[in-house]
């Protein structure tokens, strides 16, 4: 009897932390602990990981917050590569705000179209975008089961990535219960061309944040952990 009550307030309380069971704290990784320039990661062109961002452009921790410099359309991403993990972050935009979480990106091409890129922003960015376009999306190809992104707050994002299988929570909602194998329809990129359907990205690649809001307002992350899975 004890033993299925414990369960049922682990449950519950798992639910309420946004499917994260709360015996996992001490597995995760900060990825941002230390003030500065963070190391580990480089900053390239929005939608050319191979190009190295334009000089003075960076991205840095304040007071604990991940934000970067004013100039709009850069990626901060890990030198490290990463196949299957458990992501955790805090997000806030301004109103014209947009960003986007990399998940197994290749160091090169557009992680919206060559990796998988987890879209943050609203219909205040873009007032025709689709629901693959908003937050909680995988951009232009996976639309999240509902929206509970809250503009100008902090917003709690958890993606559980193994293999093909993906889940995804904002806010402590569920939104993302995916099986990746099963999407088999190319993505139109920005340019009209085709980009592969979503089962044939890569297994393994980089996480990045990105800055892509169109008033150049600022894109702050903080609480960035992972935790890696065999």
């Amino acid at each position: 009897m004890r033993a299925l009550v414990f369960l049922l307030c682990l449950t519950c309380l798992t639910a309420a932390l946004g499917g994260r069971d709360p015996r996992e704290a001490n597995d995760f990784q900060n990825l941002f602990s230390l003030e500065g320039k963070p190391k580990g990661w480089v900053v390239t062109e929005w939608n050319k990981l191979e190009t190295p961002a334009a000089k003075g452009t960076s991205w840095e921790v304040k007071q604990g917050i991940l934000r970067p410099s004013s100039k709009r359309g850069t990626w901060l991403v890990s030198e490290k590569e990463y196949a299957d993990f458990i992501l955790e972050l805090e997000v806030k935009l301004e109103a014209l705000g947009n960003s986007g979480v990399a998940l197994r990106a290749p160091m090169k091409g557009d992680p919206a179209f060559d990796g998988l890129e987890f879209q943050i922003a609203d219909f205040r960015y873009n007032t025709k975008a689709k629901d693959s376009e908003l937050t909680g999306g995988l951009y232009r190809a996976i639309a999240p089961s509902k929206q509970v992104y809250k503009p100008e707050e902090w917003n709690l994002v958890r993606i559980d990535l193994r293999g093909s299988k993906m889940k995804a929570w904002l806010n402590g909602e569920f939104i993302q219960d995916i099986d990746l194998s099963t999407f088999d329809k190319k993505v139109k990129r920005h340019d009209g061309a085709d980009a592969p359907p979503i089962k044939d990205r890569p297994k393994k690649g980089h996480i990045g944040f990105q800055h892509l809001s169109r008033d150049s307002s600022p894109v702050l992350y903080r609480n960035v952990r992972i935790r890696e899975l065999p």
